[in-house]
């Protein structure tokens, strides 16, 4: 017979209360136990010595026998000294989702791209204030292009454009 420590549930809705009791494996949870070694009231402070109350030599009997605590009897049992209970390592879990993943590297991307934007504008400005200085000081950083006139033609007339003038 496969025996297993277990928490069994009582109280009214909403107020759970629980016995820890030794029970056959296939029995049902609130079912048929073979013998009740202590209680567990979560209602009460985590610090409250009624919270979990144990028989802790009926319960090592029980261990000695065979019987295979759940996981929340067992940390009572560790918490009692009764049983060692090796600590969990799920590193997976507290990993974020595909999803989250997806967003994270939007986010990502998108600082990229605004950081790049921004040391492209800081960029420019310096260039156009190197400009600004070389033309206040009378000096043009722009040569003219081949064939084009660079003396001023004297006239005070506009010259022609492809558009008819108003008037």
């Amino acid at each position: 017979m496969a025996l297993s420590l277990r928490l069994s549930r009582g109280g009214s809705k909403k107020r759970p209360y629980y016995r820890i009791v030794v029970a056959d494996a296939r029995s049902p949870r609130d079912g048929r136990f073979i013998e009740k070694i202590g209680t567990y009231n979560p209602l009460l402070a985590k610090d409250s010595p009624e919270r979990v109350k144990l028989d802790a030599d009926r319960a090592r009997h029980w261990l000695s026998v065979g019987a295979q605590p759940t996981d929340r009897v067992l940390r009572f049992l560790d918490q009692a000294g009764v049983k060692e209970r090796a600590a969990r390592n799920n590193p997976k879990k507290g990993e974020p989702g595909e999803k989250a993943k997806e967003r994270a590297e939007e986010r990502a991307s998108k600082a990229a791209e605004a950081a790049e934007a921004a040391a492209a504008a800081s960029a420019a400005p310096a260039a156009d204030e190197a400009t600004d200085d070389a033309t206040n000081q009378g000096v043009s950083t722009e040569q003219p292009a081949e064939g084009d006139a660079a003396a001023p033609t004297g006239t005070d007339e506009p010259q022609s454009t492809d558009e008819p003038a108003e008037g």
